[in-house]
């Protein structure tokens, strides 16, 4: 069960990726739509899991490894964005979530 303190950041961290990702699509990650869907903190706050969902669906595990090739850089924006509100900025894990990919799957089970 998370704390009230690790809800906080992990909300934080996750609407400050979030404008990231949109700000910077273009530069970095050539266009393509990245949503940041949930951020689970560790107890400590030293580590973030962030998962994220990516359109178009085509390459995505190969764009998931060139966002993790690309923390270091995020994790630096990051940190100018909340550094007076954390007092460390927590090493980032990124995931590729596939619940939309799961729920559409359940929904064509069930249509047949």
């Amino acid at each position: 069960m998370d704390s009230l303190r690790q809800n906080k950041v992990s909300r934080l961290i996750q609407k400050e990726l979030a404008s990231f990702f949109q700000a910077e699509s273009r530069n970095y990650f050539r266009g393509k739509m990245i949503t940041v869907t949930q951020v689970r903190i560790s107890p400590d706050l030293s580590l973030a899991k962030v998962y994220v969902s990516i359109f178009p669906l085509k390459e995505d595990e190969d764009f998931l490894a060139y966002i993790t090739q690309h923390t270091k850089i995020i994790r630096n924006e990051l940190g100018h964005k909340i550094r007076h509100q954390v007092r460390i900025i927590p090493e980032l894990v990124f995931y590729r979530d596939d619940s939309i990919d799961y729920a559409d799957h359940i929904e064509k089970l069930l249509k047949s």
